[in-house]
């Protein structure tokens, strides 16, 4: 045996030698196989270097694809024969050390582009034939006499040269003469032809308005027209053609003949078909893909009045585990088995599965019992969950959530329907996962606003379309305003005021609450600085700013807050930040160093909705906290006189322990005036609630402040 060539370049001479041999008996060219060879040398680089490029270029492909045509490849059986070239030797002779799963890829790819650059170089070499066929057609019925023999020569070289097929009929459809090319397209001889009338030459596939423009044609009605048409062979095959038919006339203009001219398409439909259906399915899975599924869903929802569908909409659980620890060729092999599974789950008529992507799937059902039948759908998918999937000797348990979504044609868009779809199977992952749940309009809106929410607070922002209220915190013992909660506000443009609860979690999610928290502290210490230039350095006003749980976690709290301070020129014992309880539970060292810092440095440290979170009150002792802001929970019985004895009892001894270690208890949620009387009694510091006076603008607070002031 020879050996295996050396280098790159002897490796390339080799895929070319093999190309050449391969293509040069179905090749019509007056070339030598070695000159043949050499001219499919550049071609064999071309590919070596897209195969090998950093990005995939198409183009790199389609052109030696036009380069084929160029070299008279033009033959089917060609492009067929260079296609399993590429697809046998390039990786094997050119792909050098790089990874074969890719490489093969992007061979598969290349052949694609080679395909389609061919097929575009073939037709525009048609089309310049058919160009010049048509005018050597027209100049053969010569109306000089003497140039009658030169035009017949012209059109007879042409006509029995061409590539394409050639045939010519009289107007009551019977055969005259085709040419060899179009023989061979039918595979039989002019004989055969010319015992069939083309009137014969029916298929199943035609298009209704192809024997209107024939008829028109032979009435004289109509010069020339161009269809896509299919044939019967004589073998029962299929031939597909682009078909352009001319209407002939004589010297006086009478109609005489019609010319049919035919390019063979068989192959470059086939080719499209599967390029189709490659870009309509999931590589993985061979299932449907999006784009084929929102084309099905599409037309369903374009159905007539009475049409229903119901869509069920499925995310496996914890797939991205399986994925982090099994690695993802596991991963893949699950998706694969879902997907069977799915597939045997949707087998009744109007009934599709598709994979949207990751591990997401969709399964549509149709028909006027759409509603009950997608329940029984959903059922069935989760049942067929249920067994085990055994990947790499380990039995994987599969979960799914499913969002459903039902009902009438016509009522909402695929992109609708969809979005719908998946805000209630995030409800179900919301809710446990491992179930499915049934769509609900109410809560698609409060989901979609919260989205929206989502998207407009960065923006909000920067228009400044936040502001600050202030609710006033009072003592207790004299009743004096002694500083006030800043409570942030959302002016959104459509839908008004907006409080925390509606915009904090979000802002908390996406991360926004950190500049949104170093806005609201700059714009409270400002405010604190008003209140000493208005009332005297000496005035005990504070200004309270809740912290949450992300700005604790922020490397930069402690900084931000001294430089605001710094700007300022407000003192650290004006501010107190609120910290939830909840947030506290369990923390360790490092999440309390920036607060033992500030605390440090004169601000004062409040542990809000203390109560709430079920923490051990030993803990309190090692938490840098001043303040213990009780939970309303505790003193809503004091609303109304007398008050439970065991929330007295409760109070009592929280404040007392509070006392005991030097912390300052505040109330929230003061609403009557027997609730405050017993909540002095018991010894509470200060309180805030509706009470005294609702979160309002800073006017209220000054008015508040004079009062006591001057009272």
């Amino acid at each position: 045996m020879s050996a295996e060539p050396d280098g790159p370049e002897d490796r390339l001479r080799r895929f070319a030698t093999i190309w050449s041999r391969a293509v040069f008996p179905v090749t019509s060219t007056s070339l030598t196989r070695p000159e043949f060879e050499e001219l499919l040398l550049p071609l064999a680089r071309r590919l070596r270097v897209a195969l090998l490029a950093r990005a995939f270029d198409a183009e790199e492909g389609r052109a030696v694809g036009a380069a084929l045509v160029r070299v008279h490849c033009t033959d089917p059986e060609a492009l067929s024969r260079a296609l399993d070239c590429v697809e046998a030797y390039l990786v094997l002779y050119c792909g050098e050390d790089g990874p074969q799963e890719e490489l093969r890829l992007r061979s598969s790819r290349l052949q694609h582009a080679m395909a389609a650059g061919f097929a575009q170089a073939l037709r525009e070499r048609t089309l310049g034939e058919q160009e010049a066929i048509a005018r050597a057609a027209l100049q053969a019925q010569g109306v000089v006499a003497q140039a009658l023999h030169a035009s017949e020569a012209r059109f007879r070289a042409v006509f029995e040269g061409a590539a394409i097929g050639i045939g010519i009929a009289d107007l009551d459809g019977n055969v005259l003469q085709v040419n060899g090319a179009l023989q061979r397209m039918f595979g039989g001889g002019e004989g055969a032809f010319r015992a069939r009338n083309v009137k014969d030459w029916t298929h199943a596939e035609d298009a209704p308005q192809v024997w209107k423009l024939y008829d028109e044609l032979v009435r004289g009605e109509r010069e020339h027209y161009h269809v896509e048409k299919a044939f019967y062979r004589p073998d029962g095959t299929v031939l597909w053609t682009n078909l352009t038919v001319s209407l002939l006339r004589d010297a006086d203009g009478r109609p005489q003949y019609q010319l049919a001219l035919m390019e063979d398409t068989t192959e470059r439909r086939l080719l499209n078909l599967r390029l189709r259906y490659e870009a309509t399915h999931d590589a993985l899975t061979g299932l449907p893909n999006r784009t084929l599924f929102f084309e099905r869903l599409e037309k369903v929802l374009a159905a007539g009045e009475g049409q229903r569908f119901g869509l069920c909409y499925l995310d496996l659980d914890g797939f991205k585990t399986i994925n982090d620890s099994l690695g993802h060729a596991a991963g893949d092999r699950l998706l694969v088995e879902v997907a069977d599974r799915l597939q045997s789950c949707a087998t009744a008529p109007g009934e599709m599965v598709a994979r949207l992507g990751g591990d997401e799937f969709v399964a549509l059902t149709t028909g006027p019992n759409a509603r009950h039948e997608v329940d029984e759908l959903a059922a069935r998918i989760m049942n067929a969950l249920l067994a085990p999937v055994r990947i790499e000797g380990r039995e994987l348990t599969v979960r799914g959530s499913i969002g459903i979504v039902e009902g009438a044609a016509g009522e909402r868009s695929a992109a609708e329907v969809l979005r719908s779809a998946d805000i209630t199977m995030y409800r179900a992952k919301s809710a446990g996962g491992n179930r499915f749940e049934l769509a609900d309009p109410e809560a698609d809106a409060r989901a979609i606003t919260r989205h929206g929410l989502t998207t407009a607070l960065p923006a909000a922002l920067e228009r400044g379309e936040f502001f600050i209220e202030y609710q006033p915190l009072v003592h207790l013992g004299d009743g004096s305003v002694r500083g006030a909660e800043a409570l942030v506000r959302w002016l959104h443009p459509q839908h008004g005021v907006l409080g925390p609860d509606r915009f904090i979690p979000l802002a908390e999610h996406t991360g926004l609450i950190v500049p949104l928290g170093r806005w609201v502290l700059e714009q409270s210490v400002r405010q604190a600085r008003d209140w000493c230039e208005r009332y005297g350095d000496g005035a005990p006003l504070r200004i309270n700013v809740n912290l949450s749980p992300c700005q604790l976690t922020h490397p930069g709290l402690v900084q931000d807050t001294v430089d605001i301070l710094e700007r300022a020129g407000v003192t650290p014992q004006a501010l107190c930040l609120e910290v939830t309880e909840s947030a506290l539970i369990g923390a360790d060292d490092d999440l309390l160093k920036p607060l033992r810092r500030l605390a440090e440095m004169g601000v004062d440290i409040a542990l809000d909705d203390f109560g709430t979170g079920y923490s051990n009150l030993a803990n309190l002792r090692r938490l840098p906290v001043s303040v213990l802001k009780l939970d309303r929970s505790f003193t809503q019985s004091m609303q109304q006189f007398p008050a439970d004895p065991v929330d007295l009892k409760i109070v009592e001894g929280i404040v007392s322990l509070a006392h005991s270690l030097d912390l300052a208890v505040t109330v929230e949620g003061v609403e009557t005036g027997a609730q405050a009387e017993q909540l002095r009694i018991l010894g509470c510091d200060t309180a805030q609630g509706w009470y005294y006076a609702r979160p309002g603008p800073l006017e209220r607070l000054h008015q508040l402040a004079l009062v006591d002031a001057t009272g």
